[in-house]
């Protein structure tokens, strides 16, 4: 193969209703939205744009996997278990639906939590070390 996947551009996420979900996700996670109509939302998250799509009523983006455990589709890293855990404080305090810090038993920890359609997100503590060196570093 002579080209590349150079990055993922963009994560769909079904939601019930746009504007609430968008106002959410903007005080609960501090997206930022680019764009919004009736249909979709296009915020801006973790250095990735997310579409917020109008779905049918109890669609989500999760999954359940061999063993009929409810999965995710979509980790978040931050830089260490005390932003971690900081992080699960403020989603706690602002009443999101939210999991416990996990061992998984590998490196760091997680937790996961949900937005009002019931999507579920994981957080990772371990933040690449790619992304550390070319983004964090040039600050």
């Amino acid at each position: 193969m002579s080209e590349q996947l150079l990055r993922v551009g963009t994560a769909y996420i079904p939601v019930t209703n746009v504007e609430k979900s968008s106002e959410w996700y903007v005080d609960k996670l501090g997206a930022d939205v680019s764009y919004k109509d009736e249909d979709k939302a296009i915020l801006n998250l973790a250095n990735q744009s997310i579409f917020l799509v109008k779905s049918a009523k109890d669609q989500t983006s999760n999954f359940t996997d061999i063993y009929g455990e409810e999965r995710f589709f979509l980790t978040f890293e931050v830089d260490g278990l005390e932003s971690l855990q900081a992080l699960h404080e403020e989603l706690t305090a602002s009443e999101v639906r939210i999991g416990e810090v996990e061992n998984r038993g590998h490196a760091g920890r997680n937790f996961v939590f949900y937005d009002l359609d019931g999507n579920k997100f994981d957080v990772w503590s371990e933040l690449s070390p790619q992304f550390k060196e070319k983004y964090l570093e040039e600050r």
